[in-house]
C-alpha cells in the first residue's frame, strides 16, 4: 500500500472505531509499517486539518473526532479537480487558506481509488497565472478524463478549418483561455488547441497511452505549473 492510500485508510480505520482510540503500535501492525511511520502519517493528517488527537495512558492512542469530519462522500475525481481549479482562483483572497483546508478534508474521505485518480487527473491540468474562466466543451473534458482519442474540426487563428485526430494529454490554462494539449497525429507532435476554436468533436474508441511532460509544452520554466490538490 502506498502512502496516499494508507493515509485515507488510516482516516477510515479511526472513523470506524471512534471514539475509541487506536495505538500507533496497533496501527503499525494493521498497515505493516513501523510505529514511527504511523506517527508521521498522523502528523501529516493533522496538518491537513483532519481532527485527530492523541489520548495518553496505557489504553490511549489516536482518536478521530467524528463530529467534525465528513463521512465518505460520492465526490468524483473530476469533481475534486473542478474544486481545485475553482479554489486556485481564490489565491490572495482571505478565503484561500480555508478553501484549501476544505478541499483536503474532502479528499481525506474519498475512497482511496477515487482520491488517487483525482491526483492523476490534476496532474494533467497545467496553469499559467490565475487560470481562465472560459468553458471547456463537455466532450473534450470527458475525453481527457477517459483518455480517449478525439477527432476534432479545428479553426486556426485565420479561421481555416482542419480535421485532425488527436490524443488528449491534458489542459493548459492562462488568464484568458483553456487549451487542449494533445498529440496531433496530423502534425506528429504535441500541439495546444484553444478550446473555443474546436468546432466539432467526436470521441474515438482508441485509448490514449501517452503522458504529458512539462517539457513538451515549450514554456519557460517557472511560468507553468501543474494543478495541485494539496
Amino acid at each position: 500500500m502506498n502512502r496516499t492510500d494508507r493515509l485515507y485508510a488510516l482516516v477510515e480505520e479511526l472513523r470506524a472505531v471512534s471514539p475509541r482510540p487506536r495505538s500507533a503500535r496497533w496501527l503499525a501492525v494493521r498497515f505493516e509499517v513501523s510505529s514511527r511511520t504511523i506517527e508521521r502519517d498522523i502528523g501529516a493528517l493533522q496538518e491537513a486539518g483532519v481532527p485527530i488527537w492523541a489520548e495518553s495512558g496505557r489504553t490511549g492512542g489516536y482518536v478521530l473526532d467524528r463530529v467534525h469530519t465528513l463521512p465518505p462522500v460520492n465526490l468524483t475525481p473530476a469533481e475534486a479537480v473542478a474544486m481545485a481549479v475553482a479554489l486556485h482562483r481564490l489565491a490572495g483572497s482571505p478565503f484561500a487558506g480555508p478553501g484549501a483546508t476544505a478541499l483536503r478534508k474532502l479528499l481525506a474521505v474519498l475512497p482511496a481509488a477515487d482520491a488517487a485518480e483525482a491526483h492523476r487527473l490534476a496532474g494533467r491540468v497545467h496553469l499559467i497565472g490565475d487560470g481562465p474562466a472560459t468553458p471547456v466543451p463537455a466532450t473534450v473534458a470527458h475525453a481527457v478524463t477517459a483518455r480517449r482519442v478525439l477527432r476534432i474540426r479545428y479553426a486556426d487563428r485565420a479561421g481555416v478549418d482542419s480535421l485532425r485526430d488527436v490524443e488528449p494529454l491534458g489542459y493548459l490554462g492562462n488568464s484568458h483561455h483553456w487549451y487542449l494539449v494533445a498529440w496531433c497525429r496530423l502534425r506528429a507532435e504535441v500541439r495546444c488547441f484553444r478550446t473555443d476554436r474546436i468546432c466539432e468533436v467526436e470521441t474515438r474508441p482508441e485509448v490514449v497511452v501517452r503522458d504529458l511532460r512539462l517539457e513538451d509544452l515549450d514554456i519557460p520554466h517557472g511560468r507553468v505549473r501543474a494543478l495541485s490538490l494539496v
